[in-house]
């Protein structure tokens, strides 16, 4: 369906990558894999057609639809969220007015002989075949279904799209594209924006809805759910495996071992030619010998092992300071905007507890946060335990930190005891390896570099309760493992707001939902909390249909 052949993309006297070719075919559930900076989202840019290789080209038949969601975007103000989903269908209502002025024209032109006439007839006729074989009929409970699949209320379908925040407009930018049946759609990072519902329903579209897939995203169980091929872009080329992606880090492994080991075969036997040419270079008698190996050394392909895992490293906490048997105690807490979020919440955190935040988005997880935080005004109390220290990680982090300071500067400031010595290698780990990364000003930081730096600098103070805001975001899977195994190892009391259940799973032990106006406490894992919702979920269908 789509052919890539010889792919080049230069800049800045840096090869991205070099001579990729692949073909995605029809029903390809494809992985986009690599780590930041591999080049992933260039690749997909390429195929959606918005930038241009260096060399090499991307062909598709002249009726492929492809769709393509970036990673940031913004939805035109001007429309309702239901108006802005429709138009996935505006080039159908085109189609429809350009056939009635066709028609019209027909009607009033009396040359019935031209060949001007005859070819007007063709196009009508052409047009209209196509356009009378798309059932339309069904376009408006299309539009619903998506809307409600991916997290709006009824009630939100007539609002203007300028009320909503910029993950909301983005929902709304991948609801057109489903809309528009698209034979590839291609997503950058589509689950950012999504909470655990709206992911779980967008996997099911996609598993049973879909044509042609191709996806980057670092929530690795989306990953596994949906994907039959993984393309790893590492180094400036690509590996190709017909594998789910947990299957395809055994094959990696298996790669990189060979690798390797061919490396170190490779480089004994050019220490044992370097050693033959310098111990026989003066020696007439083996003259044709010498220069037939300094030949050989010239031409030869050197072998290239992979980047190094770096997800076995361990980030460890400096000890928690303890504090009180409960960190924080909420009591009747409530909360309301133009509506009600939520009321009389009403719970206890023990020391030592570690507890996600779940709900859809708006439902009030974040401004429980904040009101723990002291940053909002709320109804009811919220007492915090003895010499609790928190450590607070939110979007606005990165906003915090100083500009003028180094990468290096700003981890080396907070920075205690022995974690002194492996400052480069933590740095390595958050996506910040290699000399001219961990030099850098704070101020040159894209906005996702600065989020995972906020993040490890919270990471290596000395704090009892940790609570992070969706802090998985901006991390690749490596970086994300090596943060699950720190929580995982602290000592503290943590609350996290996030809707990656990979990342949750193993880590949480108590779950607290928002929805409905409430807060409802579950004393259970991720997945045991997300089977007992899909039940009730099944009840609740059941009630409805009796």
């Amino acid at each position: 369906m789509i052919s890539v052949d010889g792919l080049a993309v230069e800049f800045g006297g840096t090869t991205l990558f070099k001579d990729i070719s692949f073909q995605i075919n029809e029903k390809d559930r494809i992985a986009l894999m690599g780590k930041n900076g591999a080049g992933k989202s260039t690749l997909l840019k390429i195929l959606a057609g918005v930038r241009q290789p260096t060399r090499g080209k991307v062909s598709a038949p002249k009726d492929c639809v492809i769709a393509y969601l970036p990673q940031h975007l913004m939805t035109e103000d001007g429309r309702t969220v239901f108006e802005e989903a429709s138009q996935a269908f505006a080039h159908l209502h085109e189609a429809e007015a350009e056939i009635e002025r066709m028609n019209n024209e027909l009607a009033t032109r009396t040359d019935y002989e031209s060949d001007e006439y005859m070819a007007l007839i063709e196009q009508v006729a052409v047009l209209s075949e196509k356009f009378y074989a798309i059932d339309m009929t069904h376009f408006e409970e299309d539009v619903e279904k998506t809307l409600l699949g991916l997290g709006f209320e009824r009630s939100d379908f007539a609002k203007p799209t300028s009320e909503f925040s910029g993950g909301w407009r983005m929902r709304i930018e991948l609801a057109k594209l489903l809309l528009k049946n698209p034979d590839v759609l291609l997503l950058d990072e589509p689950t950012n924006h999504l909470d655990i519902e709206s992911i779980q329903w967008l996997e099911e579209f996609i598993k049973t809805s879909s044509k042609a897939v191709v996806v980057i995203s670092h929530d690795r169980k989306f990953v596994d759910s949906i994907t039959t091929r993984t393309i790893e872009v590492t180094m400036g080329r690509i590996y190709d495996y017909k594998a789910s992606y947990s299957h395809y880090l055994e094959l990696r492994r298996e790669r990189r071992e060979q690798q390797q080991k061919q490396y170190e075969e490779q480089q004994k036997m050019i220490q044992e030619t370097k050693d033959f040419i310098e111990r026989f270079k003066g020696t007439y008698s083996k003259t044709l010998q010498v220069q037939s190996r300094v030949k050989m050394l010239e031409k030869l392909e050197l072998i290239e092992v992979d980047e190094e895992d770096t997800s076995r490293l361990r980030l460890r906490f400096p000890p928690s300071p303890r504090s009180g048997s409960y960190p924080v105690i909420a009591d009747g807490v409530g909360k309301a905007y133009d509506r009600v979020i939520y009321q009389d919440a009403t719970f206890t955190v023990e020391r030592g507890d570690k507890i996600a935040f779940v709900g859809r988005n708006g439902e009030g997880k974040s401004t429980m946060v904040k009101s723990i935080m002291g940053e909002i005004p709320y109804d009811g109390t919220i007492t915090l335990g003895h010499n609790v220290q928190i450590g607070y990680f939110a979007q606005n982090q990165a906003s915090l930190l100083d500009e003028e300071l180094t990468v290096f500067q700003t981890i080396d400031d907070v920075a205690k005891g022995e974690v002194r010595n492996k400052i480069r290698d933590l740095l390595g780990a958050f996506m910040f390896g290699g000399p001219e990364e961990s030099m850098k000003k704070v101020k040159v930081l894209s906005g996702g570099e600065r989020t995972r730096l906020a993040l490890l600098k919270l990471l290596l103070e000395p704090v009892n309760l940790l609570i992070l805001d969706e802090p998985t975001n901006h991390l690749d899977l490596k970086t994300k493992d090596v943060l699950k195994q720190a929580l995982q190892d602290y000592d503290g009391t943590l609350i996290l707001v996030s809707h990656d259940r990979d990342f949750l799973d193993g880590l949480v032990t108590k779950v607290y939902e928002f929805g409905h106006q409430r807060v409802r406490e579950h004393l259970c894992g991720i997945y045991e909390f997300l089977e007992t919702k899909k039940l009730e979920n099944l009840q609740e269908l059941e009630r409805k249909g009796t």
